[in-house]
């Protein structure tokens, strides 16, 4: 008898706990095999509900006498499987994940990095990029200033008391050290607070990022910028260290005031080095890289310490400081040194625009530079000085607040430069960088191109009534003088008989004129406005256009650079001696020279300018007396003058013969000093007439002036102009419109 054989156990009826059916035991072998009985048993149940699966037995299957292949205990059913769907799914999002960051990370590389600068080697990061200290030296060689930025020296994170480096992590990044090159987590406050205030209030850039930007990158607010700061960054980061990346930060960063560096920031500011700055100085400086230029100490020290106190507050917060040192810092107020005020003097607009023509002359990453310039220091400051004089004075009644200056020595070379007023109020260069209307002081480029086509000194034009279709320029006062000979009409600045010459030499020949001296900003075919000066140039190109008639008919370029040599002594630029470029020929530079020594003679418009050296030159005034000028030259130097209102407020009735003609007179005796008067020894003898006059051409002339006075009466008289808008002595009246037909040009 083995187990099989034993009959099943029988619950008794009574007893509690019994299923419902009896379960089954395992089917007998002797059952196995009978069909009636083996369908029963796979179809019934142990009792509670689920179906026992029999056992499998082995290859044979006769169990006649009890024997037969092995027993095989049954195998558990595998179980559903419910979740494979989802683990699928998961594996095909993550590949199109993974496929849509690398197509993106290819897009961005092709559109937005492609053309990112390189890094340069460490060794070089200190200096990439960083615009040259340079010195300037006068004519003489005798020292005038110190130009470029300011960096100190550079200093180690060892070298600095503690409380530095904090606080300028505590202003830009006081996570520095618990993130990479990107802050995601500031990036996102950012986000929200900019979101929430509706405009740009906080920035989410690292040191890294802020770095990056100011060595390599451009300053423009775009997309395409902040994607490539940002791979700078994370290039940096792999480059250097953290402290690393902080030293040269401090070494580099902008302070305003062309200050770059904490050492140089400290010295210029404090007059000290970095490594002696206290707690209230350092959070100082650190409160000015958001906004250099705005919060530099000499432009805005209120707003400064308003961000230092902050800066502090951070410091505190951040647990770096105690609050006895954060409440003792914010109640101090640093003093400045007194080189953090200092300025120029009257070389600041000079040295602006010399350093800007060494720039253009030097390549990138250069070393500290020595520059000898053309300037004549005596000159120089009796220039400022004349200057600032006669506006203090004369000025402020005349309603001008503004003047500038230029003298050009007989080589081009720019001996004398004054760009305002005060350089301490406003560093704008009028000589330079101020474009105005030159009024009548552009008419000799007029009459000289009217030469070329013909005309001569001693030709007879009428002043009279004038009209280019809808056009009908005319005189200060209204008035006309009839027949006048072409030099008269210069020296008193007729304008009608400068509008019939423009008309007759033509608007091509008036761009060609302008153009070969050196009035570049004059189209090449302009309308017939420019014969009274509509077109703007700057104080410094029309002087040098009156050079032209100086140097009898050649055109010298300009130049206030010398000399440039590195500290190590090597030459990079010598400015070589050469003579003037054909512009004009010397017959008609003559003449020209002739008519315009009138203009300050008897009766000419420049007449308060004279003095005992033989002088031409040229008043203009444009409309609503806004600008007035008087330029003008002897054999030895040419000067020109501008005076009016940066705002363009008309002046009260100035016209360039008075306070820019007194200006000139008075700088050119003090250049002539000590000087030997001489003409223009170059001038040839006045061209005779290809024929004789005719005896009738009194009768005509006379009858030519009855007729245009006859004209005068005939039109209605002219409406007084109210006191806001006056008409100036020798220039037309703007509000007129200028045709754009009918002009015979």
């Amino acid at each position: 008898m083995n187990d099989w054989t034993l009959e099943p156990y029988q619950f008794p009826d009574d007893e509690p706990g019994r299923p419902l059916r009896p379960r089954r035991s395992h089917p007998r072998a002797s059952e196995v095999g009978d069909p009636q009985l083996a369908p029963a048993s796979n179809a019934a149940d142990d009792g509670f509900g689920r179906r026992p699966e029999p056992p499998r037995l082995g290859p044979s299957t006769e169990v006649d006498g009890g024997s037969g292949g092995p027993f095989i205990l049954p195998r558990p059913p595998n179980p559903p499987r419910r979740w494979g769907w989802l683990w699928k799914t998961m594996l095909v999002l993550a590949l199109l994940v993974a496929a849509g960051v690398i197509g993106g990370g290819v897009y961005l590389q092709q559109r937005f990095l492609q053309n990112m600068p390189e890094l340069p080697p460490q060794s070089q990061l200190y200096a990439f990029n960083r615009a040259p200290g340079i010195k300037f030296f006068d004519r003489h060689g005798d020292l005038i200033a110190a130009r470029g930025p300011r960096y100190g020296d550079r200093v180690r994170l060892q070298d600095l008391p503690a409380h530095v480096p904090l606080a300028f992590m505590a202003a830009e990044d006081h996570r520095f050290y618990q993130h990479g090159a990107i802050d995601l987590q500031a990036i996102a406050r950012a986000t929200y607070v900019n979101w929430r205030a509706g405009r740009v209030v906080q920035g989410g850039s690292t040191l890294s990022q802020q770095i990056a930007k100011s060595l390599f990158l451009t300053p423009d607010q775009t997309f395409e910028r902040k994607m490539q700061e940002a791979a700078l960054a994370w290039r940096l980061e792999r480059m250097l260290t953290k402290d690393e990346v902080l030293e040269l930060y401090l070494n580099r960063v902008f302070f305003g005031a062309n200050t770059f560096g904490v050492d140089g920031a400290a010295r210029t500011y404090f007059g000290k080095p970095a490594s002696q700055l206290t707690l209230a100085e350092s959070a100082l400086l650190a409160a000015l890289p958001k906004a250099p230029s705005r919060l530099a100490l000499t432009n805005d020290m209120p707003g400064a310490l308003a961000r230092s106190r902050w800066v502090l507050q951070r410091m505190h917060d951040t647990g770096w400081i105690s609050r006895q040192e954060m409440v003792a810092a914010q109640a101090e107020t640093p003093a400045l040194a007194p080189t953090a005020t200092s300025t120029d003097g009257p070389y600041g607009y000079l040295l602006d625009h010399a350093t800007t023509e060494v720039l253009k002359r030097i390549g990138p990453n250069s070393p500290d530079l020595l520059v000898r310039l053309s300037i004549d220091p005596v000159l120089q400051d009796q220039a400022a000085a004349i200057l600032s004089q006669v506006m203090a004075s004369d000025g402020v009644t005349a309603g001008a607040e503004q003047a500038a200056l230029v003298t050009l020595g007989p080589d081009g070379s720019v001996r004398a430069m004054v760009g305002g007023v005060d350089y301490a109020r406003s560093v704008f260069n009028r000589a330079t960088q101020a474009k105005r209307q030159p009024g009548s002081t552009f008419k000799p480029f007029v009459y000289a191109a009217a030469l070329e086509k013909g005309v001569l000194p001693t030709d007879v034009r009428v002043d009279g009534p004038v009209r280019f279709g809808d056009w009908r320029p005319g005189n200060y006062g209204g008035g006309y003088r009839g027949p006048v000979t072409v030099e008269t009409a210069l020296s008193r600045s007729i304008n009608t008989v400068a509008v019939k010459l423009g008309a007759e030499a033509g608007g091509p020949a008036l761009g060609d004129i302008a153009q070969r001296f050196g009035l570049t900003s004059i189209p090449r075919n302009p309308d017939l406005s420019v014969t009274l000066g509509a077109y703007e140039v700057n104080l410094l190109e029309l002087t040098s256009g009156f050079q032209v008639f100086q140097q009898a008919g050649g055109r010298l370029t300009p130049s206030i650079i010398e000399e440039i040599q590195t500290v190590d002594g090597a030459n990079v630029f010598t400015r070589a001696p050469s003579g003037p470029l054909p512009a004009l020929d010397v017959s008609y530079a003559s003449m020209m020279v002739k008519m315009m020594s009138k203009v300050l003679g008897p009766g000419g418009t420049g007449a308060r300018a004279a003095f005992d050296w033989p002088a031409a030159g040229k008043t203009g005034t444009s409309q609503n007396w806004r600008d007035a000028w008087f330029v003008g030259f002897t054999a030895e130097y040419v000067t020109g003058v501008w005076v009016g209102n940066d705002d363009d407020t008309p002046m009260n009735r100035v016209t360039g013969g008075a306070i820019p003609a007194q200006i000139w007179r008075r700088l050119m005796i003090e250049a002539h000093k000590g000087l030997e008067v001489r003409d223009f020894d170059w001038l040839l003898p006045d061209p005779e007439p290809m024929f004789d006059p005719d005896p009738r051409n009194g009768f005509y002339q006379g009858l030519a002036s009855e007729f245009a006075n006859a004209a005068v009466r005939a039109e209605p008289p002219p409406q007084p102009l109210p006191p806001s808008q006056p008409q100036p002595r020798d220039e037309y009246d703007a509000s007129r419109p200028i045709p754009e037909e009918d002009i015979p040009f």
